[in-house]
């Protein structure tokens, strides 16, 4: 019996994969320049020139996705980073200590749990402004508990092990039976929510510049470009559906490809070839 990669993540894989390269190409080549408006070609249907129309500015729609894309994979990858390196070590020193060590890292998770990312990115906005920055930061704290629970999980369970009891006997303990023994062991998990983390982070980036609190104009973002285009709703209802689509597809890449990591780590799940 052999463990095989499920099929819903390989297709979320190709998914994740297709942005990553949309957004690695916008950085040496676009179609047109993103910014560049040209008022006599505005609201262009798809052609051979322009491959996903022009938008109310007669700005290029799918060289915005493009850079969109690149803004999108920057914020999840700050987001996840800040949430995986601050929950992540807290989870294991939870899991390890346990008692007063424990109680303390779970009720301050149970406070950030209490504060959606939305919420937090809103505030964090009203205080220092609009940003991608401020939003970066916003959805990375709000993604910490989902991070520590995971690890706090995993700890506990590797605690308990044979392999950890005979370190422990060896005098291997803190920092280091941490870094040889726990943490080598629930990279797995711990690479499971950061998959479904970026999902949540490129939604929140959307809905947040949507509002008017993420990425601040003239740069290109796929929340942005869906406000924009309420106001050409009527007669070009494809300069909304090109980003809904770009949203819709990345965070169904990584939720997928979450999926198929998951089951692909879980030890219950094999398959026969």
């Amino acid at each position: 019996m052999t463990k095989r990669f499920p099929l819903s993540g390989i297709v979320g894989a190709v998914l994740v994969c297709a942005i990553l390269a949309m957004a690695a190409l916008s950085f040496a080549w676009t179609p047109y320049d993103p910014l560049h408006a040209v008022p006599s070609e505005r609201l262009l249907g798809m052609s051979a020139q322009h491959w996903a129309g022009t938008d109310r500015f007669g700005r290029d729609v799918f060289s915005q996705l493009m850079v969109g894309a690149r803004i999108s994979l920057m914020v999840g990858v700050v987001a996840v980073g800040i949430g995986m390196g601050l929950g992540t070590p807290l989870g294991i020193l939870a899991g390890m200590r346990g008692g007063w060590a424990d109680q303390i890292v779970m009720r301050i998770s149970d406070v950030l749990l209490a504060f959606p990312a939305l919420l937090m990115a809103i505030v964090t906005g009203a205080i220092f402004g609009a940003s991608t920055l401020s939003a970066m930061v916003a959805i990375g704290v709000a993604g910490i508990p989902g991070f520590a629970r995971v690890a706090r999980a995993g700890t506990r369970q590797l605690m308990s092990r044979d392999f950890v009891a005979a370190a422990r006997i060896n005098g291997v303990t803190g920092v280091r039976l941490a870094a040889r023994h726990i943490a080598p062991n629930i990279v797995g998990i711990v690479i499971v929510q950061a998959s479904v983390a970026f999902a949540l982070a490129i939604l929140a980036e959307a809905a947040l510049s949507f509002l008017g609190l993420g990425t601040p104009p003239p740069d290109p973002s796929w929340g942005r470009m869906l406000q924009s285009a309420q106001a050409a709703l009527g007669s070009s209802p494809m300069l909304a559906v090109w980003p809904g689509a770009a949203i819709a597809c990345a965070v169904l890449g990584f939720n997928l490809l979450g999926d198929g990591l998951r089951d692909y780590f879980d030890p219950k799940h094999k398959e026969r070839q």
